[in-house]
């Protein structure tokens, strides 16, 4: 039988952030993941400079073979009303493709790899975990995105979790593909339902095209997104149909899971603790963070992996990711009459300011959140 300190089920940006912090701390680790890398992940796809710090990424050695779309302007509107665009003048965002970013990260990630490999039991001896029979390990730590099965194992039951429900596609244009597409690699755009409970987004990365829609109501979401298709033909956006199937995902955003994420040895990260941010969905940043902060309460254990020494993760999350100002006022448009949140919401999205600094500085770009320090 094999054996590690901790072993990390899903090989995403999480449990490749946190293995390579703990790897470079001297604690023996593996990544267990069911798919062999690279493999296809549904994501729009954009990293900010904060988490190019973090991971300490060579954007010159990383860009070379790789998608790396620099980011520095965003097209915003209430969709069917007018589009502002925000011109920052400098690099805010960077897009990059899920298929190489991850792997990129996985392989850089110093840890011992079990690729191609679903989990498929869980036993509990003394103080070590037995996985699949095979690997004993004194740690466990779900990464394995909103189905994660070490979730699951936690009593967690992600029907009864309000998740936010999404479509989306990429692919790479043909030549008449690219011609037929106005929207400009430098500048992705992003469209808000009239309710403000979702929104749609165009991002071309230099071949390549991700479109999607995601809503806080899933079963209003085929609706949504057949009418988002549909207008971004007639307004000439991308004037060819769509011949790639929308492939659905589904996330929970950090105030509303109610996640156990701690316990006797044993923890989740990244969107196996529901960390995406409440205003945009996003969850590269939070998925990273919550690895490196894995990392900084698991070696600060010093191989006591028992619950109250691993609660300082608790801790750090929640300082973190912790409901700010204008997540409260998104709570309390939820209450608002339909009519006035919608007139609200059109009114406030032609403006220049609220479009630059609330929706795109601090929903978006977290521009007012520094980097975490190593």
């Amino acid at each position: 039988m094999d054996s590690c300190q901790v072993l990390i089920v899903g090989g995403g940006p999480a449990g490749s952030s946190c293995a390579r912090r703990l790897h470079d701390a001297g604690i023996d680790t593996i990544i267990l993941d069911k798919r062999v890398f690279p493999r296809d992940k549904v994501c729009g796809g954009w990293i900010t400079p904060a988490v190019v710090q973090e991971l300490d990424i060579d954007l010159a050695d990383y860009g070379h073979g790789r998608v790396l779309q620099p980011i520095t302007a965003f097209r915003t509107s209430r969709m069917g009303d007018v589009e502002i665009e925000t011109n920052y003048g400098h690099t805010v965002s960077y897009g990059i493709r899920r298929f190489e970013f991850d792997d990129y990260l996985l392989r850089r990630s110093g840890a011992r790899l079990v690729l191609g490999t679903p989990l498929k039991t869980i036993e509990r001896s003394a103080d070590t975990w037995i996985i699949n029979g095979e690997i004993q390990t004194q740690l466990l730590i779900g990464a394995g995105g909103h189905f994660c099965p070490v979730a699951r194992f936690l009593g967690v039951k992600t029907n009864e979790e309000a998740a936010v429900a999404a479509q989306e596609v990429e692919f790479e244009m043909s030549p008449e593909q690219r011609d037929a597409c106005s929207i400009r690699g430098e500048a992705p755009e992003l469209y808000f339902c009239p309710d403000m409970n979702g929104y749609g987004w165009c991002f071309r990365k230099g071949n390549f095209l991700n479109i999607g829609l995601g809503r806080l109501d899933p079963h209003s979401l085929p609706a949504h997104v057949s009418r988002f298709l549909q207008s971004l033909k007639q307004s000439g956006k991308v004037a060819f149909d769509l011949s790639a199937i929308m492939r659905g995902h589904a996330y929970l955003i950090f105030r509303e899971t109610r996640k156990n994420i701690v316990d006797d040895g044993v923890l989740l990260i990244g969107d196996s603790a529901g960390l995406a941010y409440s205003q945009s969905g996003e969850g590269i940043r939070p998925a990273i963070e919550s690895g490196l902060l894995a990392a900084k309460a698991i070696i600060a254990a010093n191989g006591n992996y028992k619950r109250g020494s691993l609660e300082s993760y608790r801790e750090m999350l929640t300082s973190r990711f912790q409901e700010s100002q204008s997540t409260l006022s998104m709570r309390v448009g939820r209450h608002l009459p339909a009519a006035m949140m919608e007139s609200l919401a059109q009114q406030l999205l032609r403006t220049r300011w609220f479009s630059r600094r609330v929706v795109l500085d601090r929903w978006f770009l977290h521009i007012h959140e520094p980097a975490l320090s190593a």
